[in-house]
């Protein structure tokens, strides 16, 4: 599983030119589901999400973490994250999660973020959506469960 997390003082995503979720400061994920992920997987992710230290505290150090801020998070799913670029100039997708399995531990993980108190929005599985950002810092991270020790 793979997330691309930002810091944003707000996020949205718009389907047809209607919002459908939108937060105010807090992680923006993108999520990517793999071949052979889990839902051991998704939980440990979620937990590393909602735990990462990427809120500045007094000092202006990367000290807090989504849940010491109490902050919004809106997930999306990004299967395009599991995108092949190595032969061609045309990405493969053969990593990524067929739709129903992706789905299903897309909800997952959403759940998972919400177990721990977290406000959680979301946007449309399988649809095409326009996420607009506001990138705080800019603070990136992305995490790879394939990279988890």
């Amino acid at each position: 599983m793979r997330a691309v997390l930002q810091r944003v003082r707000s996020a949205s995503v718009a389907i047809d030119g209607r919002v459908v979720s939108s937060i105010g400061m807090g992680i923006l994920v993108l999520l990517g589901v793999g071949l052979d992920d889990t839902e051991g997987e998704a939980a440990f992710l979620a937990d590393k999400t909602a735990n990462l230290r990427i809120f500045e505290d007094d000092e202006g150090k990367m000290n807090l973490s989504a849940l010491d801020v109490r902050s919004e998070v809106l997930v999306v799913s990004q299967f395009t994250l599991y995108g092949d670029t190595r032969k061609g100039r045309r990405p493969s997708f053969t990593e990524a999660a067929p739709p129903e399995r992706a789905d299903g531990l897309y909800k997952t993980y959403v759940h998972e973020l919400q177990k721990r108190n977290l406000s959680v929005q979301t946007g449309q599985f399988r649809a095409r959506m326009l996420v607009t950002i506001e990138n705080d810092g800019p603070v990136t991270i992305l995490l790879d469960t394939e990279q988890r020790t």
